[in-house]
């Protein structure tokens, strides 16, 4: 079984996501674990203070190392951990190389920014890997941290009901997924190419990867590059 410990400092901003769905059946069936962790729990102050001014002025609060490295320290404590990942948007991009890559790792910790961030020496002592979700900031790594953790997911054997589903999704060979089609055939002026309803799986595999490589030079040209 695969275990998440999630760190936040509002852990109720991502909770809903693995109530639904595929991580929700992923969970009843015991194939994953998630944990939440708040970071105002391992405080070490009486007022449970996370965050505090950044040294040299400037605006914005930062998430102190003391009740970062007391929550990893205690985790850590009781197994093991493939890697501790912080999420922030200043990092690289996740792609499904790395979803991939972490399906398979074991147990995580994913800790989630907040205010302006975290004090650099959690990056430079405790991240063992940084995953953006985009060039864009948002209020905390919450949403970030969920979808990581569906890219990993849905990946994990058992998960969907067709396995084979996630190896065709779009990136997995390095090109976008083909269009598809389903039920009716024909809908006002419009049809389902003929030769998916052909019965020809070969023709229709050729079809499928032709159409995948002219999409993704429409769409993401660089892939080509």
């Amino acid at each position: 079984m695969v275990r998440i410990d999630i760190i936040s400092v509002l852990p109720q901003l991502i909770e809903s996501p693995f109530n639904a769905s595929i991580i929700k059946r992923a969970i009843e069936k015991k194939i994953v674990e998630i944990h939440f962790h708040d970071l105002k729990d391992y405080s070490t102050s009486k007022r449970k203070q996370i965050d505090d001014y950044q040294f040299g002025g400037g605006s914005g609060m930062v998430i102190m190392i003391e009740p970062i490295k007391k929550c990893i320290d205690s985790l850590k404590k009781k197994r093991d951990y493939k890697e501790v990942i912080y999420m922030t948007p200043d990092a690289e991009i996740l792609n499904q190389k790395t979803a991939n890559k972490l399906s398979i790792e074991g147990n995580l910790i994913i800790l989630c920014g907040h205010y302006k961030g975290v004090d650099q020496r959690v990056r430079d002592k405790l991240i063992t890997m940084e995953i953006s979700i985009g060039d864009y900031v948002l209020s905390g790594g919450e949403l970030p941290a969920a979808v990581l953790c569906d890219s990993i997911i849905r990946l994990i054997p058992g998960v969907l009901g067709d396995e084979t589903s996630a190896l065709t999704d779009s990136f997995q060979d390095g090109i976008l997924a083909p269009p598809v089609y389903t039920r009716p055939a024909k809908f006002e002026n419009t049809n389902v190419p003929k030769i998916l309803l052909s019965g020809n799986k070969k023709k229709i595999e050729e079809w499928r990867e032709d159409k995948a490589i002219e999409r993704t030079k429409k769409i993401r040209p660089n892939f080509f590059n």
